[in-house]
């Protein structure tokens, strides 16, 4: 999953990025709103971390704009603690939660987590497809009850197919989600993760569409 990280503290930034890479996440990273709301108008994330006092546009202005053109990913908003009229004001602007400062990392991830699965219209944080079942929460796969090892991009590969199955997902959009700007488009790296998953799960647990993309 791709996520982009608006907040104008270098060190939160930068904890926040830390964090979330650590997690499997692919991490772009803006420092003020102005810089926020281009990233968040011109690529595609499956959530973003924004905060709401941001020099040059402030965050509420940057969440109205996006939800005026359109955008709708999932936005977890950075609020301070003793202003609730900051929350209400992102709540409002088409925030889909909040994190008062100071707050303590897993909850930033264990929200986020929920805001991609609720978005892709997932209630639980176990999905399953076939004899497949991925916990979002531990990280985990497992093939008919039994535990499967993978590595860090076959597990976000396979992520991403079953947050979104019954989908066909283009080999683009995978590549725009789970790597970052400078990957080469040109590489045949999905198609041998694709063989790895298959190798390793039922066959059948991914479909290729033949000219279109894969489908979980």
């Amino acid at each position: 999953m791709r996520i982009l990280v608006v907040e104008d503290d270098e060190n939160l930034n930068r904890q926040l990025v830390h964090m979330l890479e650590e997690s499997g996440y692919v991490v772009d990273k803006a420092f003020d709103g102005e810089e926020g709301h281009f990233l968040g108008d011109t690529e595609p994330y499956d959530a973003v971390i924004l905060d709401i006092g941001l020099p040059e546009m402030d965050g509420v202005t940057v969440l109205e704009n996006w939800r005026r053109d359109g955008r709708n990913m999932p936005v977890l908003m950075l609020t301070a603690r003793d202003r609730w009229s900051d929350k209400v004001a992102g709540i409002d602007a088409g925030a889909d939660d909040y994190v008062a400062k100071p707050f303590h990392t897993e909850e930033v991830l264990a929200r986020l987590r929920a805001l991609i699965r609720r978005a892709a219209g997932h209630a639980s944080s176990e999905i399953v497809v076939g004899e497949v079942s991925l916990d979002t929460k531990q990280s985990r796969v497992t093939y008919k009850d039994q535990p499967v090892k993978l590595t860090s991009h076959e597990f976000r590969l396979l992520s991403y197919l079953i947050h979104h199955k019954g989908e066909v997902v283009s080999r683009t959009e995978l590549i725009e989600h789970l790597y970052d700007q400078d990957f080469d488009k040109d590489s045949n790296t999905i198609e041998v993760f694709v063989g790895r998953l298959r190798k390793k799960l039922f066959p059948e647990i991914i479909e290729t569409v033949r000219g279109l993309g894969y489908r979980a």
